[in-house]
């Protein structure tokens, strides 16, 4: 049964709401003076991720700050290919950089262990005991194609030319990774749900890389597999899907095809589409500029009045992508409190 006393799962289940709930894609993380007192505790990135202590209090920070409506644990969409005995590791300056998979070989020697990324679930667990009764925890898992993308190019660099060379000349070997993806993705949120995530999000990173028919065959197809399997499994559970960067048509047909419960959207999708297209089928959540919270002040309230009155209560705020490094705790504080104080204009 859907936990809907939290406004957050309310809203996702197609309960209206007052207020807007709100929570904000990488709302923990280095613009945060607390943060980074525990990112030099854990030496690593990864390291971080990977200890359930330091990652669960990661996970809690803004919900202590701001009072958010939903907490998002602290980990990565590239644990999944770790989880599969990919070498992983995360440089200063570089991001993610992994031993590239380039062939049939390379993908028969993967096997999922999910205990290299146990401490995941267990941080679910910890802040599960410690969060308010009113604020859900959100669970999260990488979409196949994105995921592949890292997994093929080894790196995170933008452009992707050697994924995008794969899907075009050896959709054969993408298919085989996209069906280990698959399993290895389903198992890892089944294990987030059981340690007591609440609605899982799939972050399709790099959907936009992809248009129409490719986006249908390698967003769609594998996010509506992955959909059907999470919900026959645990029908209770809601699910957003963010295809962040694709167009309109595409956004549209995700929307009315891979089963999602709610639709995030990015900065780009225009309002007035967002709410005859996509609003009118699932409950939206997203569009603010990550550039307006960094600029705070008078265009981000102006941005803020726009959005909460165009998609109204069936909406839950949040950014169009993460809170960028250089944003200023105060304008994340001053976000919430306009979120909190305004009223659908009559």
């Amino acid at each position: 049964m859907y936990k809907i006393k939290k406004p957050f799962i309310q809203t996702l289940v197609g309960h209206i709401t007052v207020e807007s709930p709100i929570w904000l894609m990488r709302q923990a993380g280095r613009y945060l003076p607390e943060y980074r007192l525990l990112r030099n505790q854990a030496g690593s990135f990864l390291g971080l991720c990977l200890n359930s202590k330091l990652s669960s209090e990661v996970t809690l920070q803004p919900i202590r700050r701001f009072g958010f409506d939903a907490a998002i644990i602290f980990a990565d969409i590239l644990l999944v290919p770790y989880a599969l005995g990919q070498k992983l590791e995360f440089l200063e300056g570089e991001g993610p950089v992994l031993e590239p998979v380039d062939n049939e070989k390379s993908l028969s020697l993967f096997k999922a262990d999910m205990e290299r990324v146990g401490s995941v679930f267990e941080a679910i667990g910890i802040v599960k005991e410690k969060l308010p009764a009113s604020v859900a925890q959100i669970g999260f898992c990488g979409g196949l194609w994105s995921v592949a993308c890292y997994m093929i190019e080894g790196q995170g660099k933008r452009g992707f030319k050697k994924a995008l060379n794969v899907e075009q000349y050896q959709p054969e070997f993408l298919e085989q990774l996209i069906r280990i993806l698959h399993d290895a993705t389903f198992e890892y949120v089944c294990r987030q749900i059981e340690a007591g995530a609440e609605v899982i999000q799939i972050f399709d990173s790099w959907a936009g890389l992809l248009k129409e028919e490719k986006f249908r065959r390698w967003v769609i197809e594998p996010t509506k597999n992955l959909v059907r399997a999470i919900e026959e499994k645990y029908p209770e559970i809601p699910i957003i899907g963010f295809p962040n960067n694709a167009t309109p048509a595409d956004y549209r047909a995700y929307v009315n095809e891979t089963g999602v419960d709610a639709l995030s959207i990015d900065q780009h999708i225009p309002l007035n589409f967002a709410r005859t297209e996509l609003q009118i089928v699932k409950p939206l959540q997203g569009n603010l500029d990550p550039e307006l919270l960094l600029i705070g002040g008078s265009r981000m309230k102006e941005a803020v009045e726009n959005i909460i009155n165009k998609l109204g209560s069936n909406h839950v705020f949040n950014l169009g992508h993460g809170v960028l490094p250089d944003t200023p705790p105060e304008n994340v504080a001053a976000l919430v409190k306009m979120v909190r104080d305004f009223r659908v204009s009559e």
